[in-house]
């Protein structure tokens, strides 16, 4: 048996007429800058995630970027990030000028570990970016008293947290502002690259919707240098009609991850750890071994694909060898990137794909 790590075949099935439908609506419109589907998707997205405001924008990378650049972060500051994660949360970081401060993550959860904040914030320390990694959340409350106690911005690094929840409330809502992904391998994923800024904050709001749009508040008139970073129409018409099975594919996975954990005994397999606080969406689902590579091997050889979620920490990226970093400053980062490994997760995986899984990663010696 083959199983992919990722396939979109059974969620875009469910969809396609409606899909196919709305492509036509569109292209007989003829609009496709931010029009009304835009301004819907907006209005939808920010109900789901218990926010006022909402921003389309191109990326991930570039809502997080726009949030530094609304909040005027920049030269000679510092934003205090995970360690451990993608390397578009640091990037969005250094686009601004500012300079990205990695701290170690919970060797449990892979998300930021809170007792470990404090020591890295000094006087040029502006935020702290908390990332929502392979979709559970951060361990928010101990981070927020911490920010609050150093008049920090506190941004969440949502885009792998669709739909997360923290003690019940959604992931979005949980700092000042949060930045989203809809790449489309995402649990809420465009047809191509889409991201979007939800947040509370008016002010924030209003100028970061501006400076997607070239800094511009009314056509021609430009209030800060922006940049061009729109919604496309069409890929919030895509996501409007997925949005709308967001829940029921999210319940899908948790059904998954739930086989999963509970079938899986290999003792050289550390499974995922479900924090108490959170309601985990399963954008990945991500073991640990000793020996990872042989491991990982061992599935191909036997038709099933998996990922490393991320095999390189940013420290040592050749991309931040001007931050003067060596192997061995963040080991646990570095442990994680070692022995992590994700395996087949996506909606409509049957039983026997799943058993298949299982059963292979026990047989495992």
């Amino acid at each position: 048996m083959n199983v992919p790590f990722v396939s979109f075949e059974p969620m875009h099935k469910e969809i396609e007429n409606e899909i196919l439908s709305k492509f036509k609506q569109m292209y007989e419109n003829n609009w496709f800058i931010l029009g009304q589907e835009v301004e819907n998707f907006e209005r939808e997205f920010s109900e789901f995630c218990d926010t006022k405001y909402c921003i389309g924008c191109g990326c991930g990378l570039d809502a997080l970027s726009l949030i530094l650049r609304a909040y005027e972060i920049g030269n000679g500051d510092e934003v205090i990030v995970p360690s451990n994660t993608y390397i578009a949360t640091a990037l969005a970081v250094t686009y601004t000028g500012a300079k990205p401060v990695f701290v170690e993550p919970n060797l449990d959860t892979y998300d930021i570990n809170p007792d470990l904040i404090e020591k890295s914030i000094t006087d040029n320390t502006k935020a702290i970016i908390a990332v929502h990694l392979y979709g559970q959340s951060a361990d928010m409350d101990k981070i927020k008293k911490i920010a609050k106690k150093y008049n920090l911005k506190l941004i969440e690094d949502s885009a792998q947290a669709h739909g997360s929840l923290y003690n019940g409330r959604k992931a979005g809502s949980l700092g000042d502002a949060a930045g989203f992904s809809f790449y489309p391998g995402k649990n809420l994923g465009a047809l191509g690259d889409a991201g979007a800024v939800v947040t509370d904050d008016k002010e924030l709001a209003d100028k970061v919707r501006a400076i997607r749009n070239y800094g511009s508040d009314v056509k021609y008139h430009h209030i800060y240098k922006g940049v061009n970073s729109r919604l496309d129409e069409i890929q919030a018409a895509f996501l409007r009609i997925k949005l709308r099975n967001l829940e029921k594919w999210n319940d899908n996975r948790r059904d998954t991850a739930k086989k999963y954990l509970n079938g899986i005994n290999n003792p050289k397999v550390i499974k995922p750890h479900v924090a108490s606080y959170a309601e985990h969406i399963w954008h990945i689902f991500a073991i640990r071994t000793e020996g990872r590579d042989e491991f990982r091997k061992y599935l191909k050889d036997n038709g099933i694909e998996t990922v490393i979620h991320y095999p390189i920490p940013m420290h040592l990226q050749p991309a931040y060898k001007d931050l003067n970093f060596k192997k061995g400053d963040f080991p646990i980062a570095e442990k994680i990137a070692n022995e992590v490994l994700s395996i087949p997760m996506w909606y409509g995986m049957n039983d026997e794909e799943i058993k298949y899984v299982i059963d292979k990663i026990n047989r495992y010696k």
